[in-house]
């Protein structure tokens, strides 16, 4: 009976980092920017909540960018630091489950807001007296529920199929997390299938979004090469120029990982790559958005001179 076994045993997480010097340094980097992406999301949805001025549409988007962020770094990170500190490397079945159902939503949805951001960015700058007419609360809240709905049902069908393989023989997942491509080189049937509809879940949840973000940037290029004054380009390039860094990071990291031939695919590679839209995009997005937005800065600047006078008294 060693079909069943994964259920009572769970998984090893192999992980990336053993106990040496370079190692203690990489774990020690990655803890910090984990913490800077915690605290950056943490502020920024403070501050969009609180700063009557940053009630726009854009930063609505923002602030559910940010507690995608969030999420993502809470279902991964610290699941890997107790495994590293404790010396302990097994995850339960049903905790690896939770954390493939939670990674691909979150990383589904994200993509999706992402791309629906620059139709965002694309109404701002080609329909500028429309934009309150185009981009109201409805719209609004129907970008942000669909972009959640879709991740969620993405994760959720990743979710139960992986979770229904069966699995024996070994239990080492070579990754840090439970990923659903490491995971399914310990399933002891044939997993074409399940390729092939991993591979399409995929191409749609990356694909979708992104001709989304091309179709838009070619429509803002297409009015920006129309405005006739200097003032209007760099308006329309500072506006767009922190989504397209976004942007480029998330989609550069998951293409690389999903979308490339399997015989190309080294553990090593993903692993690396994981790292960067698992904790390096979390921390990037909060500092990409604000520290270029004069915005944002003017509502830091606000609530720190309120805390200043606040603690006179």
């Amino acid at each position: 009976k060693m079909v069943n076994q994964s259920y009572t045993d769970g998984f090893i997480l192999v992980g990336i980092f053993s106990h040496s010097q370079t190692d203690l340094v990489l774990f020690s980097a990655v803890m910090v920017v984990f913490t800077v992406a915690l605290c950056g999301n943490v502020l920024l949805i403070f501050l969009i909540y609180m700063d009557p001025q940053l009630h726009t549409p854009m930063y609505f988007f923002l602030s559910q960018l940010s507690l995608m962020d969030l999420m993502l770094v809470c279902n991964i990170v610290p699941k890997m630091a107790a495994n590293f500190l404790s010396g302990r490397k097994s995850i339960s079945f049903v905790g690896c489950g939770i954390q493939i159902g939670l990674f691909v939503s979150l990383v589904g949805s994200e993509g999706l807001l992402l791309g629906l951001m620059a139709y965002d960015r694309y109404v701002a700058i080609s329909h500028p007296l429309h934009y309150p007419i185009l981009m109201n609360q409805k719209v609004r809240l129907q970008i942000t529920g669909s972009s959640w709905a879709f991740g969620i049902i993405d994760g959720v069908i990743q979710m139960v199929a992986a979770m229904s393989l069966p699995y024996c023989g070994s239990r080492n997942v070579d990754h840090f997390f439970c990923e659903v491509p490491a995971l399914l080189k310990l399933a002891c049937v044939d997993t074409s299938l399940f390729d092939t509809l991993l591979f399409a879940c995929c191409v749609f949840m990356l694909l979708l979004p992104f001709s989304i973000i091309v179709a838009s940037y070619a429509c803002i290029l297409g009015t920006v090469l129309r405005m006739r004054s200097a003032q209007a380009w760099k308006k329309a390039l500072a506006t767009c120029s922190s989504h397209l860094t976004a942007v480029t990071l998330f989609y550069g990291a998951a293409m690389f990982i999903y979308l490339r031939p399997r015989c190309y695919q080294a553990p090593s590679h993903d692993k690396v790559a994981s790292v960067f839209y698992t904790v390096l995009t979390p921390m990037l997005n909060p500092l990409i958005y604000s520290l270029r937005n004069r915005e944002v800065m003017g509502a830091l600047r606000k609530g720190l001179d309120h805390c200043r006078i606040g603690s006179q008294h």
